[in-house]
């Protein structure tokens, strides 16, 4: 059964101004600039006056009515990106061989060493926009910072991909870099 019409509205937060045009959103704010491309997506995304915005999906059956509240999250988190930013934080954990963590390039190249006592290094770069830096407080805590959520987390994922267990029994072999964390960096 197609429904006629669904549509949600989204308040544009104060210090962030958002601009769209067909189907590209761009929103700016005091973090930095983010871009999105949602032509992909069979919906409308217009401005309604200067704090609001509408996503609708017209003759839609359920399954393409959901991609209206899934652009609006995409759009939320952009906002929240540029206003607060996004911070997660790692932990290495290991039973034996302590993981050895080098960071280079300013911050955007991660050299992985000593894994499961491997001689082979590692190499991660992290995605555009996404910092990873060593945490002050901590001994084997690394923090990433980034305005984009999806940046951040992928970093985040390739990081602890880089670091599985093969050909090991996984339940006893813990080792590996993984998300202790999700947060902002503007608290």
């Amino acid at each position: 059964m197609k429904t006629i019409r669904q549509n949600q509205i989204i308040k544009i937060i104060d210090g962030v101004e958002v601009s769209v045009k067909s189907r590209k959103v761009i929103v700016r704010g005091p973090r930095g600039t983010l871009r999105r491309d949602f032509r992909h997506m069979a919906v409308d995304v217009k401005k309604i006056g200067k704090k609001q915005l509408m996503v609708e999906k017209w003759f839609g059956i359920r399954k393409e009515l959901a991609a209206v509240k899934t652009v609006c999250s995409h759009i939320e988190n952009m906002m929240k990106g540029v206003t607060k930013g996004f911070r997660y934080k790692m932990r290495s954990v290991y039973a034996h061989f302590p993981i050895n963590v080098a960071v280079s390039e300013a911050n955007t190249l991660v050299d992985i060493r000593n894994f499961l006592g491997e001689k082979f290094t590692r190499q991660v770069r992290m995605l555009p926009g996404v910092t990873f830096v060593p945490s002050k407080d901590l001994k084997d805590e690394f923090i990433l910072e980034g305005n984009d959520i999806e940046l951040v987390s992928r970093s985040a994922a390739l990081i602890q991909q880089s670091t599985t267990v093969h050909k090991k029994d996984i339940r006893k072999f813990l080792d590996g870099i993984y998300v202790s964390e999700k947060g902002t960096v503007v608290e």
